[in-house]
């Protein structure tokens, strides 16, 4: 089982920033992808951005230029820095690990973190 804690949402003017952390613990193994989804009402959950075990990232274009995802792999976790916010990066953020354990492949995903931008 993988536990994930996220932390750093909150309430910010458009414009501003914020950063979001994602820490992995448990039967980790072997982490390939950590990423960032994020549900607005009435929409679907949507992909942010990801970064693989290799450094190589991928971001949705609404957040290209503004947001930054990266990893610390001593320690498990995955940040996301949001800058430049828009009321339209309001939702909830979830943080999501895949990776191998035991030859298995897991999907995990955090219990979410609010994020509203707002004036």
């Amino acid at each position: 089982q993988v536990q994930l804690v996220e932390s750093g949402g909150g309430l910010v003017q458009p414009g501003g920033s914020l950063r979001l952390s994602c820490a992995a613990s448990g039967t980790i193994g072997n982490i390939n992808n950590m990423g960032w989804y994020r549900q607005a009402p009435g929409k679907q959950r949507e992909l942010v951005a990801q970064i693989t075990s290799g450094g190589s990232t991928n971001y949705a274009d609404s957040v290209k230029g503004r947001f930054t995802i990266s990893r610390d792999n001593a320690k498990n976790t995955v940040y996301l820095q949001m800058n430049t916010l828009k009321p339209e990066d309001t939702g909830i953020y979830y943080c999501k690990v895949s990776g191998w354990y035991r030859l298995q492949w897991y999907d995990y995903w955090g219990q979410g973190t609010q994020v509203t931008v707002s004036s």
